[in-house]
């Protein structure tokens, strides 16, 4: 095929003209949806990043602020019909810290903070809305971080945890395992006595309620996930270094990601940079294979040389003497276990009190065996109001077989739109944006615009949106696209 020749070559996608065929928005429908602004502490780490959730084959839910008092989980069928919605009290000093849904109800976690910190949850009946009572899920000082929440991949699992210190280090962890019906499977405590001063942590959970504790250590140079079973005291562990001392210099771990996969396959990815001037030096990325006998597979580094960045400047029509900025954003996986991980461009202009700016995305592309096949950067220019960071700009991605779908929202040519690109898989290849038809104005708190949208299937998107600025009212829509 023409595609496997070019990549055999060493062709890079940006080299190669677009082939993909054109998104049209083909049909649009709306329903009018109502939403208050969120205030948030942190303008830059949104804890409740998708707040609509697909349900395969009936719709979706949707988590939304009402008011100062009230968020609602809401149910529509996948013509914007609303089933039901059901409120979800939120007092003063508490926020929404976790939103996760199975086949048959969503779940919902409420941060108190104030005198104490407490985690309480909720769950909904996805068929009737009916909410259960509220269970506290753990009790914690106002003094200790905050702890931390997260789902399985299907959602049947939970996890929640608290932070452990001796005056500002990390030692330990101690988190509890709960079901979807909030019954308690486990209590753990990860201990962390023999990392040093240095590392970061982060804890998943699988659909089998197994832990998985990633640690970026040995000074920010090393790669290690720890699994816990809930039926066996064994801990089995891979680590992999991925910094060090190269011709002279020494790399570290600049900014990683980690992403488990339903069958407890973990990937991982790491941007590296040079300690001395913080030169960006490669990308990394690694499988850490639990789903068997438990093996580690790792890829070939891609190094950012001074072709790459040429080949930045080039896409985005910049002038950039430096890579700098970029962070990870996502870790993609098609049904063939070729992994897409993203990358993109974050600053902001000046101080706090600056607008926020999100541009270039990174895109690499891996084989199902590990081996890097292509990159190409896709070129865009997002700015958002300071009062929300970088919440309200950036991309929404998902996977349909061999097609990755990618929506921003950005004003092209003096249209404010949704766009939607589509990356090719196998050939690295992105379409041309094309606006889905929604007329999106530009408000001072539009991070509705992206914490909605979501794909119901791979030619139906639903999303909200502001049609103009006369008006105070908002449109849930429903964009089906050829």
């Amino acid at each position: 095929m023409r595609f496997s020749f070019l990549l055999a070559a060493g062709i890079t996608a940006s080299t190669v003209l677009t082939a993909l065929p054109p998104a049209v928005a083909q049909r649009v429908k709306s329903a009018a949806f109502s939403y208050l602004p969120e205030q948030t502490e942190d303008r830059y780490n949104q804890r409740i990043a998708s707040k609509t959730l697909p349900v395969a084959g009936s719709g979706f839910v949707i988590l939304a602020h009402k008011s100062a008092t009230e968020y609602a989980v809401e149910r529509y069928d996948a013509d914007l019909k609303r089933l039901w919605s059901t409120a979800v009290p939120v007092a003063a000093g508490e926020t929404v810290d976790g939103f996760s849904r199975t086949n048959s109800q969503a779940t919902v976690v409420i941060h108190q903070s104030g005198a104490a910190q407490q985690l309480t949850a909720y769950t909904l009946d996805l068929a009737s809305g009916q909410k259960s009572a509220p269970k506290k899920l753990l009790d914690a000082s106002a003094r200790e971080r905050r702890p931390g929440v997260g789902f399985s991949p299907d959602g049947t699992k939970l996890i929640i945890w608290r932070y452990l210190t001796q005056g500002t280090q990390l030692k330990a962890i101690t988190a509890t395992i709960y079901d979807e019906k909030l019954l308690k499977l486990k209590d753990r405590t990860y201990d962390f006595h023999d990392q040093g001063a240095f590392f970061s942590t982060t804890v998943h959970v699988g659909n089998d309620g197994s832990q998985f504790v990633t640690l970026v250590g040995d000074e920010m140079k090393k790669l290690t996930v720890r699994r816990y079973r809930n039926d066996s005291p064994e801990v089995k562990v891979m680590s992999v270094s991925v910094g060090g001392t190269f011709g002279g210099k020494v790399v570290n771990v600049f900014d990683s990601r980690f992403r488990l996969q339903p069958d407890n396959t973990l990937y991982a990815a790491a941007i590296c940079n040079e300690r001395e001037g913080g030169a960006y030096y490669s990308l990394k990325v690694v499988k850490f294979d639990f789903s068997g006998e438990g093996d580690m597979k790792f890829a070939p580094e891609f190094r950012f040389t001074p072709e790459y960045l040429a080949e930045v400047n080039k896409a985005n029509g910049g002038q950039v003497k430096r890579l700098e900025d970029v962070y990870l954003t996502d870790l993609l996986l098609t049904d063939e276990k070729q992994l897409v991980v993203l990358a993109e461009k974050k600053y902001e202009e000046g101080g706090d009190d600056s607008p926020g700016h999100t541009r270039e995305l990174h895109l690499f592309g891996y084989n199902e065996f590990q081996s890097p096949t292509w990159h190409s950067i896709l070129a865009k220019d997002q700015v958002a109001p300071a009062a929300e960071g970088f919440s309200s700009i950036g991309y929404r991605a998902a996977v349909f077989g061999q097609d990755v779908q990618i929506v921003t929202w950005e004003k092209i040519k003096n249209k404010s739109d949704l766009y939607l690109r589509r990356l090719n898989v196998q050939s690295g290849v992105v379409s041309e944006p094309k606006g889905l038809g929604l007329n999106v104005a530009a408000d001072q708190n539009p991070s509705y615009v992206k914490d909605f949208t979501a794909w119901l299937d791979a030619k139906t998107i639903v999303g909200v949106s502001r049609p103009n600025k006369k008006t105070a009212a908002l449109m849930l829509n429903k964009i089906v696209v050829k």
